[in-house]
């Protein structure tokens, strides 16, 4: 089952379109987050302004190089060390759709430690995005029977996996974290 679900929302995310999907926290709205299409079409379904910042998702730190310039050595040991998600805010992102990256330069990244996210990230190749699924400025569902049933029906695929799992589970960590190492909770 969960072979097959991978399979179907990696052909959705091939071809440009928006999935509902588990993650490690809450369940989230996702494309690639290097196609400006993809991320445009995610915010207008999500009715969410452009300049809020999007956190992306990716399957391995070793991955980080390819999507930020400048990785502070401690951003190794903040991932493999935090006991809950951890999304860190680093500086100079690149190789990303630009509607995904900050006003600033900055970009949202978390390694995922979720069954299905690390293997659709692993297969797809690619970054994802991660937002709550819900309408901009509506709460964050805790639950997939939480979910608007409008969004329900506007995404181009619904992940049939762990909609029945009643683990509260919360939004992540945020932390910024400057290339010289400093870093600052934006959310605990």
């Amino acid at each position: 089952m969960l072979k097959d679900e991978i399979n179907k929302a990696l052909e959705v995310l091939k071809a440009g379109g928006v999935i509902l999907y588990p993650t490690d926290t809450i369940w989230g709205l996702g494309c690639d987050a290097t196609n400006a299409e993809a991320v445009e079409k995610l915010l207008k379904l999500k009715n969410r302004p452009a300049e809020k910042s999007m956190i992306i998702l990716l399957d391995v730190d070793t991955k980080l190089q390819s999507y930020v310039d400048e990785i502070p050595e401690v951003a190794y040991d903040l991932i493999e060390y935090a006991e809950n998600p951890l999304t860190i805010i680093f500086s100079a992102a690149k190789n990303l759709a630009q509607n995904v990256i900050n006003q600033d330069g900055s970009v949202g990244i978390r390694i995922v430690k979720h069954d299905f996210c690390t293997q659709l990230i692993n297969r797809f190749r690619k970054p994802i995005v991660s937002t709550s699924a819900n309408i901009s400025g509506q709460s964050s569902p805790k639950f997939f029977d939480d979910i608007d049933p409008d969004l329900i029906e506007r995404v181009d695929y619904v992940v049939n996996f762990e909609q029945e799992n009643r683990n509260v589970r919360k939004p992540s960590t945020i932390m910024k974290l400057s290339p010289g190492g400093q870093f600052e909770f934006i959310r605990k």
